[in-house]
């Protein structure tokens, strides 16, 4: 007994469908290919435009520390400055009063632009706060900024560094990068910086530099 045995051969619909396929893949492939170029080549931009968001959350947290203490002073029944950003959270309770004043929310006491999250406390002779004020008499096209026009902050003005000591500081290197590790210790303080140590992309008063940007109730 025989068996026949039948072969199928693949007619030109089947090898059409076939190569459509290949042509489709390879077209698949081309397209991922070109959209991975496109997000390689978007994504600097997408970082730089989102540091520059951190950068200006920074400058609107900072601003409003700055005006934390401003309050502070204000209210403090001695007039002197916090010692501490727990402090300053904390509030304060004016003379001849009971009801104690909350003067800082809670999410602009975080730094967005360093790790840690944290401010660095600038205290009347930190060296930041010197360039800090010889970075805006630079600024202002050499005319020394005046301290503040709040009795309460000018009554501590006394305690900024004098104008000689600015102007002998001499350049500055750039940006090590990185950030800065070191701890806050207590005492009266002025201002707030960034712990990143990092060139910026925008501008706080010509400065290009996170760390340099002090912010304080002294010069706004």
């Amino acid at each position: 007994m025989t068996t026949a045995h039948t072969t199928r051969t693949r007619g030109p619909a089947s090898r059409r469908v076939a190569s459509e396929r290949g042509y489709a893949l390879v077209a698949l492939l081309a397209l991922m290919t070109v959209l991975m170029v496109v997000m390689m080549a978007a994504a600097p931009s997408i970082q730089q435009q989102s540091r520059r968001e951190r950068e200006l959350e920074a400058i609107a947290r900072g601003e409003e520390v700055a005006e934390a203490i401003r309050m502070y002073i204000h209210y403090h029944p001695t007039h002197q400055p916090p010692t501490s950003m727990e402090e300053l959270l904390d509030g304060v309770t004016p003379q001849g009063s009971t009801k104690k004043i909350y003067v800082l929310r809670a999410s602009a006491a975080r730094d967005p632009l360093s790790k840690s999250g944290e401010w660095r406390t600038v205290k009347f002779n930190d060296p930041a706060f010197a360039i800090f004020v010889k970075d805006l008499t630079e600024y202002a096209n050499g005319r020394l900024p005046e301290p503040t026009t709040d009795p309460e902050l000018r009554a501590l003005a006394g305690q900024i560094p004098r104008p000689s000591v600015i102007l002998n500081l001499g350049e500055d290197g750039g940006a090590p990068g990185g950030e800065d590790e070191s701890s806050s210790s207590n005492g009266p303080f002025l201002g707030v910086a960034s712990r990143s140590q990092h060139d910026s992309i925008i501008t706080y008063y010509g400065i290009e530099r996170h760390d340099h940007w002090v912010f304080t109730p002294f010069f706004k």
